[in-house]
């Protein structure tokens, strides 16, 4: 599986951007989002100094349907709402991905964290496209199922070098003791944990986040 970050610049007609931009001391989180036909029935936190202008703003936006304060205070506001055409959820749908809640917009801006193949995430990019939706990929991470990274032999001795604290400081546990128990010899027992240290960190560096541009990231199919 792979995770994608990206940063989407959201058009006016949507109500975040347009109450995030027009009070740039605004930030909407939104909580929970699903698709209703044409429309997307969703939860979010309104976080303002102006928290009046900030519920005036979005009540005002054509793309609200239905709108309603579920609890506020003097700089906050959790609201449930019901908008025109969520190009998003509609994509993200659209490709059979994922995306990770809560989701924080800034200035127009919003950060998302989505999960699905490198097919899927491709296609993503693709809706994103036709839908006019701008977007910045900030990294692509690739999973790795760590019980295919070792054989059955390293992850036996490499799983008791753990319990027995031989990874610790100061160590619980020798080498020696680790090969006497499994009754092989010192320099057996160190290649061994040598290769499975190798491939799990080999793993690690390549599973780090590395900053990925549009174009790889919607040729990733």
């Amino acid at each position: 599986m792979t995770t994608a970050k990206l940063a989407i610049t959201l058009p006016e007609k949507a109500w975040p951007g347009r109450v995030t931009r027009e009070l740039p001391d605004t930030v909407v989180t939104a909580l929970a989002h699903v698709a209703r036909d044409d429309t997307g029935f969703g939860l979010a936190l309104v976080s303002s100094p102006d928290i009046d202008s900030a519920l005036a703003i979005i009540e005002e936006t054509p793309s609200i349907l239905e709108f309603e304060v579920v609890s506020r205070t003097d700089t906050e506001a959790t609201i449930e709402f019901t908008a025109d055409h969520p190009l998003i959820l509609f994509s993200s749908q659209a490709a059979g991905t994922a995306i990770e809640m809560p989701v924080r917009i800034e200035d127009g801006v919003a950060t998302i964290e989505v999960t699905g193949t490198r097919e899927r995430l491709g296609r993503l990019g693709e809706h994103f496209e036709q839908f006019g939706l701008d977007f910045e990929v900030i990294y692509v991470q690739e999973y790795t199922d760590p019980s295919g990274m070792l054989s059955p032999r390293q992850r036996e001795l490499m799983t008791a070098a753990v319990d027995r604290g031989y990874y610790e400081s100061p160590r619980r546990c020798t080498l020696t003791d680790l090969a006497d128990e499994f009754d092989i010899a010192k320099s057996t027992a160190s290649e061994i944990l040598h290769r499975a240290e190798g491939a799990i960190i080999t793993s690690f560096i390549e599973g780090l986040p590395a900053a990925t541009s549009v174009e790889s990231f919607t040729r990733s199919k």
